[in-house]
């Protein structure tokens, strides 16, 4: 987990321009990283390609924080 966790977090810090602290595993997106509809979108794209997997819409609208980001990717890379 720490390896998809730490891919992750760089990810989400360089698309979001975070500061590194806040990306936590309890870190909602959108309320505490500041996430718009669109940064969710370029990152899950990022993500995918990181990855090498495909989020549907569906699964994406259950997607609230780090921890939902990585807990998906674990299961399905």
């Amino acid at each position: 987990m720490a390896a998809v966790y730490d891919k992750v977090k760089q990810l989400i810090v360089d698309e979001l321009a975070v500061e590194e602290s806040l990306v936590t595993p309890e870190a909602r997106l959108v309320e505490d990283l500041g996430a718009d509809s669109i940064d969710a979108v370029e990152l899950i794209m990022t993500v995918e390609d990181a990855f090498s997997i495909e989020i549907s819409d569906e699964v994406l609208q259950n997607i609230k924080t780090v921890n939902d980001l990585v807990s998906y990717i674990e299961t399905n890379k």
